[in-house]
């Protein structure tokens, strides 16, 4: 992770978020990342000026986190998060079985998405004001 620094990403680097997110089969309209990062709302992994890593957020919320694929396994999904928590002090995602490990990692407490759909997606929070340490 030490050639990666996280910040907050730009309106020209809507290109380069997109394609990470779109490798990571995460669906987002572009305006949408548009509006997120010309308000500071989306977060890049940088890599020697490479984008490898991206976070969106909708105030506490996490619409996106992915990591390009060469990077994937090196803790840059957790970097992004931690540094999003840092800022938000409390996280909420809604995600996939598939990743549940990943949130669960972090200390996520991790429940059904109580919203009707069927797809066994799940609810996860995160929030830092209730951590004794």
């Amino acid at each position: 992770m030490s050639d990666v620094a996280v910040r907050n990403g730009g309106p020209d680097e809507l290109v380069a978020v997109m394609r990470v997110l779109d490798a990571g089969l995460l669906e987002m309209a572009a305006s949408e990342v548009r509006d997120r990062l010309e308000t500071g709302d989306c977060l890049v992994a940088d890599a020697s000026g490479r984008v490898v890593g991206v976070l969106v957020l909708d105030g506490d919320y996490v619409e996106a986190v992915a990591v390009s694929q060469s990077r994937r396994g090196r803790g840059i999904g957790t970097t992004l998060v931690e540094t999003a928590l840092d800022r938000q002090g409390r996280l909420v995602a809604e995600f996939d079985a598939g990743v549940r490990p990943f949130y669960e990692s972090l200390g996520f407490a991790i429940e059904p998405a109580d919203d009707g759909r069927p797809d066994g997606r799940l609810r996860g929070i995160l929030d830092r004001s209730h951590d004794p340490s």
